[in-house]
């Protein structure tokens, strides 16, 4: 039997998800705002989690401490040539606590990830890898492409 509890988020869980959130950029060596990103992000958690849009799940040991966890927001997307499904899921905040690296638990978040697609009928998944977490997505079959995606900001 595992010792590994992987289980949905709720809004209860609000503090570790965006916890997760802010510790991953920090590593990922991200300037910010601590306290308007962890507010503007509560703020969208409460909007996206109950519409559904925004799911996550945390992995939780056998004494229920929580640590692990990823998301993902499924997104309405246009048939295209490599697609037809009309939905796509993007994979957000994928993190394991530093001490509990190297075991698999962001694989095992992934494959739940992946499950909820298959059986919700999305058949593609996206996600931005940072450098210590490319060679896991790798090792479950993503790739990296030549997308001409491109960012401009355009407001506040």
């Amino acid at each position: 039997m595992s010792p590994y509890h992987v289980r949905p988020a709720t809004l209860d869980d609000v503090t570790t998800l965006v916890a997760h959130r802010l510790a991953m950029f920090a590593e990922m060596g991200h300037q910010l705002d601590v306290d308007a990103v962890e507010r503007a992000f509560r703020g969208w958690l409460a909007e996206h989690m109950p519409s559904g849009t925004y799911r996550a799940w945390l992995l939780e040991v056998d004494d229920g401490q929580v640590v692990a966890g990823g998301g993902m927001t499924v997104l309405p997307w246009p048939p295209g040539p490599r697609y037809l499904g009309g939905r796509v899921a993007y994979v957000y905040n994928v993190y394991t606590e530093p001490s509990w690296r190297h075991r698999g638990l962001a694989t095992a978040i992934m494959d739940t990830i992946h499950g909820w697609c298959r059986d919700n009928g999305i058949g593609i998944v996206g996600l931005n890898a940072s450098a210590t977490g490319q060679p896991v997505y790798e090792s479950m079959g993503y790739r990296a492409t030549a997308s001409p995606m491109m960012w401009a900001a355009v407001g506040p």
